[in-house]
């Protein structure tokens, strides 16, 4: 809008102008005046006067004519305005003070303006803002010459030379910055800095009739005029936002309510504007407008309408009235960006109220077809714009560069949506400024870019951050050469005399107060500038000019300058933050009333899906088209949900993004998506619920993984070859700098993990990118890149930032020489100078306001510096320039960054900025990378301590990972153990983890976790030397030999009988697949307190009620089997997960009770390894599986198919005891197996791998059948126990003629004649020398060993390869095992009618050869208790004692084996099994396992010299703490000794002395040579019996203290008890529910605290009087100023800000009667009283914080309340009753189910509420299902309001239905908790990645 200028001449043609403006007689606003003004201009004689009204006023001449406002006077004055001119008249003529108060907007100035040119009085103009201090009021400083002069500023300038002072905004000066003009305005007094004194005129009058003027002068006092006033424009506060009026200034003006022109005359104003639109049109558009301004629609919180912008919108709708008054509205008013659901409803009643939802009868405007250029001086161009049918040509503002045709440039892919954006903005860009509204990375800056070229304007890019000054954005100090001060324009100062387009980037960023300082310049084109330079408005200073006559060179000496006529400010926002209190970190509500009064808003849709393919097909044309589709389905599905959490995952996921994923994807096209995107979105360290729904997202855009193990098996190498470097497959010529000693050197290992993120980040260096690490601390980020620069040779410039750094710093650094301002190049721009990689380290602690100057210098390659230079990437454009640094082609930012979030509480680097960095999650090595790794830094250090030392790491991690500790441990904790212990390795491993661990030694429920994660990888902290645990040896009786077995070998036939055998193909049935599953194997180190034989122990996750019937191993596997439902477990020794396999289905039903299966198994050698052979005892059944892939194949043995007939048809009702069968499994490792029915005549030898079966007739019935070698069976007749040994030939073939014979063994004995019935034989012999050990001669024979009930061992010697008589050796017991009686009690007694049915079928005995030991477990009554425990000690309570022969030393010692936690209730059942509670087996060569009937698994090691090493092993660990206490000795040269410590006096007798300060050799002294006590020299030893001093006797408490201190606590609790009133038995109930989540509490609290911690961070306060120095300040510190320090403090919130509300909380609890009813089977109602009890006890003290209740939901109704907001508990007993209160209600109350109704009402309920935050946890055990529930509702439900998220917890009930439930549920929002104990767990992870995250 161009007014055309008046070429009117003289001043007496401007007044007869003014005359005509007489105005119509338009009613006064409020209908009060009935008289109208007019405002007349009369000449007299005695000069001219202005008449408003009756009020008159006497024109003076002015001195400086040029500081008189022009042009400000409208031709038409609307009455209302009249009226506020004789107002301000009158108060002039008063000489008071005035000030015009009312809505944002150029109204008020505009009158004080009008009014200044109609009085014609100079104006000093100045807009106040938060920087604004008293020296911009007063004088300011400046040096000439090397002398500092003071330089009045604007308020002494119009006091002294009688000019009126406008303030405008004072709302936006701090608080006590105004007061300095309190007396100015009162008496018209002030004292100034230089000595002067300023006095009212009258009193300055009076003095000069008694002192002449000199005197005066030399008094230094100055006249003020009597024609100064001042005008001060301002907002009322509290309304807008700002500071108050402090009363003082208050009341020293007089005010007057500006508001709006009324109706009518905005009517008149808009028709004349107007011409082509029908009336009505306009009359809506203002109806809506007053409407919106009215007083209600402020209390529903919409902010005002932007009145005065409806001129330039008529003006466009003028232009092209075919455009929809809803878009018109939406860019004046664009209400769905700033306002909430409710209000935009509120604004669309408005809307169509007055008729204004039309969008869809008009078409908007398509495309901008041309850009001409016209030849007018102002620089105007043609534009045609497409408008739906029609081409409009307009004329609008253009640049001074020839415009280039729309749609050209090779980098801006035009799509429908931009080219319509564009051609709006073109609209818009006719009449007014534009700004940009669009998320980040939608591509504003693009688009603004583009619509400049096409308009062939300039582009002068301000990035603007957070804590910019006015000074910043206008003018900077700098000093010339000669040291004085001088001021700079800034870029946008020069854009404005230029005429180029501004582009503010990122004006949500700065404070309101600060931008206050555009409002003039962007409204009315005019602008006061620091060192009183003015730049006018175009036409008013060519207006100047002709009424001067003043020349361009003339007005420059003035300093008035014009702005160029094409100047045009275009600024980006990223959209306002909805309902965000100014505090929050998630953005703010920045768009407030006084913004929308400066731009058109336009806003930046995101790209439709098919656009944004055009789009990245257009930029990367060789990406993989199927790959791009998927990214784009992904991140549409994301940006689609209104779920925050997905949101966020979308914002990471920008079209800028997205095109750094495809340029990589086509160059690499074989990456998976997965890793892009996971990337993008760092997931990596996303709290877990976002990576959840990441996760889930991923899978429903079917976008899958490949394989990951093929990533492992990749070794990536690195290479340097003929100056190539190669990281795995990319390579890249290396860089030859100029500057070698830049080059990072850095010790570095190599491995995997490390080098596939360097391989990564060399493909995105490659592609040009900039590259961001984000990692936890000691992750070894800096190693990387530092090795990585080394590779590339390239030279790198560091940089870290810290709380402190702000963008000053971060590009220069200023310093004084000679008086002179010198800045020094930073980092930063020596690296973009020179091409160095810049690498900045710590990012994340700089606030992210000053980080984001980065973005426009990735982005844009620009930047400005604060002397004045800039830095530019295209060096075309810098040789046009002066002044610029060119961005070499080289530079790089390498950006190091810790994770966002707890512990590290830094600021989110990377939610600002992630998204112009290509980034890299660093993490720690995995366990074998981190493993070789350790290994190069610590040679020498055992393996094993490496490995305990890489999984307890781990451990620690996953941990933290999972939120139950807060500090994550790094490689770099490890690295630096390992390296002590590389130094020093008599420390122990337990003495040197502290070094890490002791920063957490003050927590107690950390340290406890600590210790737990430690002792279960065997560390073993905190145990002594002294605590060893190994049971007590007791002598073994002498050995004797007991008698012969001789082998009868005769000729007579009676004696050697032949056995006939057959052999006939196996009958294969299946295979069926079956599941293997496998669950995580909780391996426990037992030996971390204490050394004893247990090695390790865990469980295997099996039901209650299950039956363990059989444990066998094969080198480092364990089967354990079990039989009540069968099933087979197996599990490596070392190994991390446990494979079970359910065989349930293949066995017929277990009829509990009558038919008992009993299952033995039998592993398979090679070639068949990891399968193994089942059989069941009763049914006969032989099932071959692998635990590979879960096949089932049935072997039938017996040619008739299955059992004979006449047993199945009624076996439970016959009432013969069944036999059962055995199978014989010694040589499984060979794959043969023997089968016989016990007292059956016939042995089946089943060969696994030809799959034959050969059966052997026998004449004899057998009872057992013991393989003592391949060829030899030893056979036990049935009934007479007689030996029989069977030889066969090695290799049965079906065709071969040899056969079985028998031999009848007779056994001669010499002592008694009882037959022994072997319990055990073993299949292979002792070796010699353990042979010759046990018989105590030296011996060499084949030889067995042998055990029965009766001996402790016996050696058969010769048997079974010996024909001649073999010796038998006895260890025999004292009394018989089979004569013990079975004393248990208990519920082995009294079984089914009696005693114990029968002999247990598991024997339970295992011989360890190599050991020469033999192992066995007894129940405790058949233990000799007496002689292994002293007198005074009762035995603990065991499941039995592991009875270990050792024949070497002749020892027996009883290892107690720790009761089972539970045991099936299948009690005589398991009495079948084993006459103790466990099972036995061998397991390599001096260890066993035993597994009890509670399915924990427990490995011994009980061979003597394994022991003994592992003892040395565990001691090495523990360290060398010998008990001596440590000396300190001073070597010295000369030959002189440190005296003190003595040899003594030699005993001759050689006493033992024990103690004292005297005697040599001595034991457990001091300062005296001996063994074993203090401070003695060195050790002596005279072969006495040592008495050790203990370290721990040493360090000990004594037992009163530590009593002392246990009464006390005693004592305090019961206080605390009494206190309250709570019993004590209540006391112990409530801490059951409390100790349960006592973690959980403690790391929530934490997390809290530090949060609340990091809320206190204080800020930096700018221009105090002392603190630091501020930078920014030093050229004011040179002239003197003493404001110009910075230091921190509490920042108080802006005045007018929302006030910060707490987060709402709603924990709706299940307390219906199935909670109750099924808390029996998974404890799920306890659980949920944790889980209550956890909320209420993390959240006490924080209700400021929090407010919180819990609601139950049941039969009874949904809304039951347990706890309400305004009364939480207080106290344990409260609490406790609570927790009561829910277990009582579940226990009666109706059944039925109210789970949705009541997340329903909790949601709209909280909605209603005031909150920052709105939070449901729902926790139920429904049945959707079962209630015909679809669970798409419920899902519905959840997400129905978008301000309250709502979580769902349901208690996993039957199958897979929890897990369906979930997949429809969104993601994040809903969690499975299959095992009730992660209720508690779940509710913590809501809690810190929500709740948490923003507090």
């Amino acid at each position: 809008m161009h007014p055309q200028i008046l070429t009117s001449g003289s001043a007496a043609a401007v007044a007869a102008r003014r005359v005509r403006n007489i105005l119509g007689s338009v009613l006064g606003r409020d209908g009060w005046m009935w008289r109208t003004h007019e405002v007349k201009l009369l000449n007299t004689s005695s000069g001219d006067t202005v008449n408003i009204g009756e009020v008159s006023y006497k024109l003076k001449t002015p001195q400086n004519p040029e500081l008189v406002p022009v042009k400000h006077i409208s031709d038409s004055l609307p009455q209302t305005v009249a009226q506020h001119l004789r107002w301000i008249m009158q108060k002039d003529l008063l000489g008071q003070d005035v000030f015009l108060i009312g809505p944002p907007g150029p109204l008020r100035r505009s009158i004080a303006m009008q009014y200044l040119e109609l009085t014609k009085r100079e104006v000093e103009y100045v807009a106040l803002s938060r920087d604004t201090t008293e020296t911009d009021l007063k004088q300011r400083r400046e040096i000439r010459s090397g002398t500092a002069f003071y330089i009045d500023q604007c308020a002494v300038r119009a006091a002294t030379q009688g000019r009126v002072l406008v303030l405008e905004g004072l709302e936006k000066a701090e608080r006590n910055v105004l007061p300095v003009l309190n007396n100015l305005l009162e008496n018209r007094e002030m004292q100034l800095e230089d000595g002067r004194f300023l006095m009212s005129a009258e009193r300055y009058d009076k003095l000069l009739q008694e002192h002449t003027k000199e005197e005066l002068d030399s008094w230094k006092i100055v006249r003020v005029s009597e024609d100064f006033r001042v005008i001060a424009l301002g907002l009322p506060v509290p309304k807008y936002k700002g500071n108050p009026l402090d009363p003082p200034l208050r009341s020293r003006f007089q005010a007057r309510d500006i508001y709006y022109l009324p109706f009518k005359d905005q009517l008149e104003l808009l028709y004349t504007a107007g011409p082509h639109i029908a009336a009505e049109r306009v009359s809506q558009l203002l109806s809506l407008a007053t409407t919106l301004c009215s007083q209600e629609s402020s209390t529903l919180g919409l902010p005002d309408f932007p009145v005065d912008n409806l001129l330039p919108a008529l003006h466009v709708l003028n232009a092209f009235p075919m455009l929809s008054s809803q878009q018109l509205v939406q860019r004046l008013y664009p209400y769905s960006s700033i306002l909430g659901k409710d209000g935009c409803s509120a604004v669309e009643g408005v809307l169509s109220r007055f008729e204004l939802l039309d969008g869809r009868r008009h078409s908007a405007p398509s495309a901008i077809l041309n850009v001409s250029p016209t030849k007018d001086p102002e620089g105007h161009a043609d534009v045609t714009i497409r408008v739906g049918a029609k081409d409009v040509t307009v004329q609008a503002p253009a640049g001074t560069k020839e415009p280039r045709p729309p749609n050209s440039s090779p980098n801006f892919i035009s799509t429908s949506n931009h080219s319509q954006l564009m051609a709006e903005m073109m609209q818009s860009h006719m009449v007014k400024d534009i700004c940009l509204i669009g998320a980040k990375g939608c591509g504003k800056s693009v688009i603004a870019r583009e619509f400049a070229e096409m308009l062939g304007y300039s582009i002068e890019p301000v990035m603007l951050y957070q804590d910019m000054t006015a000074r910043d954005l206008l003018q900077q100090r700098y000093t010339l050469p000669n040291g004085d001060t001088a001021w700079r324009p800034s870029p946008l100062v020069s854009a404005a005399i230029e005429g180029k387009l501004l582009l503010l980037d990122g004006i949500h960023r700065v404070n309101l107060g600060t931008l206050a300082v555009l409002s003039r310049l962007l409204h009315d084109r005019e602008l006061d500038l620091y060192d009183g330079t003015r730049l006018l408005r175009w036409d008013r200073y060519q207006m100047l000019k002709k009424q001067l006559q003043f020349s361009d060179q003339q007005l420059q000496e003035r300093s008035i300058f014009p702005i160029h006529p094409s100047f045009r400010v275009l600024a980006l926002a990223e959209p306002p933050v909805v309902g965000a209190s100014t505090s929050s970190n998630r953005g703010q509500q920045w768009l407030g009333p006084e913004l929308l009064t400066m731009f058109l808003y336009h806003r930046v849709a995101p790209l439709a899906k098919a656009e944004e393919m055009d789009l990245i097909l257009g930029l990367t044309p060789n990406v993989p088209k199927e790959a791009a589709e998927q990214l784009l389905h992904l991140t549409h599905s994301l940006r689609k949900t209104n779920d925050p959490t997905a949101q966020s995952l979308a914002s990471s996921l920008s079209t800028r993004q997205l095109l750094r994923i495809c340029r990589r994807l086509s160059q690499y096209p074989e990456e998976s998506i997965t890793h892009a995107v996971n990337k993008a979105c760092l997931s990596r360290f996303l709290p877990s619920l976002a990576r959840a729904s990441l996760e889930k997202n991923l899978a429903n855009c079917s976008i899958q993984d490949p394989a990951e193990p093929a990533e492992h098996t990749r070794d990536v190498n690195c290479t340097v070859k003929d100056n190539v470097l190669t990281i795995g497959n990319v390579s890249t010529p290396i860089y030859n700098p100029s500057v070698k000693m830049k080059v990072p050197d850095v010790l570095f290992y190599d491995n995997p993990q490390h080098m596939m993120v360097m391989e990564d980040m060399l493909k995105d260096f490659l592609l040009g990118e900039h590259l961001l690490l984000v990692g936890n601390q000691g992750v070894g980020k800096n190693k990387i890149v530092d090795r990585f620069l080394h590779l590339l040779n390239r030279p790198r410039e560091y940089l870290q930032l810290h709380r402190d750094t702000t963008v000053q710093t971060l590009t220069l650094q200023p310093s004084v020489q000679d008086g002179i301002i010198m800045y020094e190049d930073s980092p930063l721009v020596k690296a973009v100078k020179l091409g160095h990689i810049l690498v900045i380290d710590e990012a994340d602690k700089a606030p992210t306001n000053v980080t984001c100057i980065l973005k426009t210098l990735v982005e844009s390659g620009e930047m400005i510096l604060a002397d004045g230079r800039r830095i530019i990437s295209d060096p075309r454009e810098a040789k046009r320039r002066p002044n610029t640094i060119v961005m070499h082609p080289d530079f790089r930012m390498l950006v190091l960054a810790n994770r966002p979030g707890f512990p590290f509480l830094g600021n989110d680097f990377f939610g600002a900025l992630g998204d112009i960095f290509s980034c890299h999650a660093v993490d720690n090595p995995k366990p074998q990378a981190e493993l070789a790794m350790l290994k190069q830094y610590g040679p020498d250090v055992p393996d094993a301590t490496l490995q305990k030392l890489v999984a307890a790491f781990g451990e620690l991690r996953s941990m933290a990972d999972q939120g139950t500790i807060t500090y994550p441990y790094s490689t770099r904790e490890v690295v630096n153990i390992v390296k002590h212990l590389q130094k020093f390795p008599g420390e122990g491993l337990a003495n040197v983890v502290r070094n890490v661990f002791d920063f957490d030694s003050y927590n107690k429920d950390m340290r406890e976790v600590l210790i737990e994660a430690l002792h279960k990888h065997g560390i073993p902290i905190g145990a002594k030397p002294t605590s060893v645990k190994l049971a007590k040896e007791l002598p073994l009786p002498a050995v004797k030999m007991t008698g012969y077995w001789t082998i009868n070998q005769g000729g007579n036939a009676r004696r050697k009988l032949l056995c006939p055998t057959e052999t006939r193909p196996i009958d294969i049935k299946g295979p069926v697949f079956l599941r293997v599953q496998s669950s995580p194997c909780n391996r426990q180190e037992s030996r971390a307190l204490s050394f004893s034989e247990e090695k390790a122990h865990w469980q295997i996750p099996m039901n209650e009620v299950n039956i363990i019937c059989d444990v066998t191993t094969k080198d480092d596997v364990l089967y354990v089997a079990t039989c009540n439902p069968v099933s087979l477990y197996s599990m490596k020794e070392r190994g991390d997960t446990i494979q079970c396999m359910e065989l349930y289905d293949v066995f017929p039903r277990t009829i509990s009770g009558i038919w008992q299966p009993f299952v033995t198994v039998a592993p398979l050698g090679s070639p068949l390894d990891g399968q193994v052979v089942l059989h069941e005892e009763q049914s006969n059944t032989v099932l071959h599986l692998d635990l590979v892939t879960g096949a089932v194949r049935r072997l039938l043995l017996s040619a008739d198919g299955d059992q004979p007939s006449t047993r199945t048809s009624n076996w439970w009702s016959s009432k013969e005891q069944q036999r059962g069968h055995k199978m014989c499994r010694e040589f499984a490792h060979k794959n043969w197996l023997l089968f016989h029915e016990e007292d059956g005549n016939q042995l089946d030898v089943l060969d696994v791998l030809e799959g034959r079966v050969h059966s052997i007739s026998l004449p004899i019935k057998v009872k057992s059948a013991f393989l003592v070698a391949e060829d030899r069976w030893l056979l036990v007749e049935s009934h007479t126990n007689k030996k029989f040994l069977l030889t066969k030939p090695m290799h049965m073939a079906a065709e071969d003629s040899e056969v079985c014979q028998l031999h009848s063994i007779s056994e001669d004995s010499v002592s008694s004649a009882e037959v022994s019935v072997p319990q055990m034989l073993s299949c292979e012999q002792l070796p010699n020398e353990n042979l010759s050990a046990a018989l105590d001669q030296k011996i060499v024979s084949p030889n067995r060993v042998l055990v029965d009930t009766g001996s402790f061992a016996q050696v058969v010697v010769g048997f079974p390869d010996l024909m001649s008589p073999n010796e038998v050796y006895s260890f025999k017991r004292p009394v018989n095992l089979s004569a013990m009686k079975n004393g248990e009690g208990g519920a082995h007694t009294f079984l089914r009618g009696g005693l114990r049915s029968s002999t247990p079928k598991r024997d339970n005995c295992v011989t360890l050869l190599s050991a020469n030991q033999v192992v066995r477990a007894l129940p405790p009554n058949k233990v000799p208790l007496k002689e292994v425990y002293p007198k005074d000690v009762t035995p603990p309570m065991t499941a039995a004692y592991l009875e270990v022969t050792d024949l070497n030393s002749k020892r027996v010692k009883y290892i107690p084996v720790p009761r089972s936690m539970t045991v099936s209730p299948y009690t005589s059942w398991l009495s079948k099994v084993s006459e103790s509670d466990v099972l036995i087996a061998a397991l390599g060569s001096g260890s066993v396992v035993t597994v009890d009937m509670g399915g924990y698994v427990r490995l011994w090691e009980t061979g003597l010299d394994t022991l003994q090493r592992s003892l040395m092993e565990w001691r090495n660990m523990i360290g060398t703490e010998d008990g001596r206490p440590i000396q300190i000795t001073i070597q010295r040269d000369s030959d002189l000794d440190v005296t003190a410590p003595k040899h003594g006096k030699i005993d001759p007798a050689n006493a033992p002395h024990v103690g004292g300060n005297q005697w040599a050799g001595g034991t457990g002294g001091r300062d005296t040579a001996g063994l074993g006590g203090k401070g003695g020299p060195y050790r002596l030893d005279a072969g006495h019996k040592v008495y050790q001093v203990s370290q721990a006797e040493k360090d000990a408490v004594p037992e009163e203290v530590r009593r002392a201190a246990r009464e006390m606590a005693e004592k305090a609790f019961k206080e605390r008890l009494k206190e309250i009133d709570m019993s004590e038995y209540d006391a112990a109930t409530y801490e059951r529910f409390s100790n349960a989540v006592r973690r959980q509490v403690q790391s929530l609290r934490i997390i809290l605290d530090s949060l609340q911690a990091k809320g206190k961070e204080r800020q930096w306060l700018k221009n105090q009087a002392l603190g630091e120095l501020d930078d920014a300040k030093i050229i004011d510190g040179l002239t003197g100023e003493k404001t110009i320090y910075k230091r921190r403090g509490e920042l108080d919130p802006e005045l007018g800000s929302p006030q910060q509300k707490p987060k709402r909380l709603r924990v709706l609890a299940d307390v219906s009667g199935s909670m109750y009813r099924f808390n029996g089977v998974d404890g799920r109602l306890e659980r949920s009283m944790e889980a209550v009890c956890m909320v209420m006890e993390a959240l006490e003290n924080y209700e400021h914080k929090f407010k919180y209740d819990i609601v139950g939901h049941s039969g009874d109704g949904y809304d039951i309340d347990l706890v309400k907001a305004d009364k939480v508990p207080k106290n344990n007993k409260e609490r406790l009753k609570v927790l009561k209160t829910m277990h009582a209600h579940s226990q009666f109350c109706m059944s039925g189910d109210y789970t949705l109704e009541g997340t329903d009402a909790s949601i709209k309920e909280l909605a209603r509420e005031e909150a920052d935050e709105h939070f449901v946890v729902v926790l139920s055990d429904a049945n959707l299902e079962r209630y015909g529930i679809p669970p798409e509702r419920f899902a519905q439900v959840l997400t129905s309001d978008l301000q309250v998220n709502a979580f769902a917890i349901f208690i996993g009930s039957l199958g897979d239905q929890a897990e369906r439930l979930q997949k429809t549920l969104p993601a994040g929002r809903s969690f499975v908790a299959m095992d009730t104990k992660q209720i508690p767990q779940i509710l913590q992870q809501i809690f810190t990645s929500t709740m948490l995250s923003s507090a």
